[in-house]
């Protein structure tokens, strides 16, 4: 697939189980300078965490391996804003092999593992020497769906193909060789797209967090069966 057959239009996954497909319409700040040739440019990753966040629900996110092409929509996300923010892998300005690249340039990105076990995905956000970084937590899958399933062992009409942070990883074949990454690369961009109604929330799992855990920073489409887990009010 060449780099222009992903594109902001309709997407519909594949395999003979497909539903109904989604219509993509651009995003309504399209006109802003951070779309360059249909991909967002370093410019978008550019900015403050929370903003960068908001506006990352509805996006599409693309890998390309030599598999093949995977997509999905960011349909969950979750800011995280350290030195201050005692929920981030930065907290208190913790800088270390693991948390170097959030330190550096916007639009890379940073990959950790949760529990030891699986890849989380993440944008590194803001001025360098800000350690920001937006967690991908679930994914609407729109390309390369059938590629999805078998690196999941899973149909590829369950929505739990994607809908973690651990599973978006495994499903679009992103783990720590991608720390780093350059997120407007062909291997990995993210193109203009379209959210419906968004929702906020606190963050998942940071308890540790004290106070910083109830800070509104997961953002969420609302009613998508793809959102790893809805709030309770």
């Amino acid at each position: 697939m060449k780099r222009h057959d992903v594109h902001v239009g309709t997407f519909m996954p594949e395999g003979k189980d497909r539903k109904r497909p989604r219509p993509m319409r651009p995003a309504r700040n399209a006109e802003k300078n951070w779309i360059q040739n249909d991909r967002l440019g370093i410019e978008f990753f550019q900015q403050p965490v929370l903003t960068v966040a908001r506006h990352s629900i509805g996006l599409i996110l693309v890998r390309r391996t030599a598999e093949g092409v995977t997509a999905g929509r960011i349909v969950e996300c979750e800011a995280y804003r350290g030195p201050e923010d005692l929920a981030a892998h930065s907290a208190r300005g913790r800088r270390t092999p693991r948390t170097e690249v959030m330190f550096g340039p916007a639009g890379r990105a940073y990959m950790f593992l949760l529990y030891g076990m699986h890849w989380a995905f993440n944008f590194v956000v803001a001025g360098e020497g800000e350690p920001h970084a937006v967690l991908i937590r679930a994914l609407e899958p729109v390309e390369g769906v059938e590629l999805m399933a078998v690196r999941r062992g899973l149909s590829p009409t369950l929505r739990t193909l994607t809908n973690g942070p651990g599973k978006l990883c495994r499903a679009l074949r992103l783990d720590g060789a991608d720390y780093g990454a350059d997120l407007t690369s062909d291997a990995i961009h993210v193109l203009p797209g379209h959210a419906g109604p968004v929702g906020r929330s606190p963050r998942v799992n940071v308890d540790y967090a004290g106070s910083w855990a109830e800070r509104p920073w997961r953002f969420y489409e609302r009613n998508n069966p793809w959102v790893s887990t809805m709030p309770r009010s």
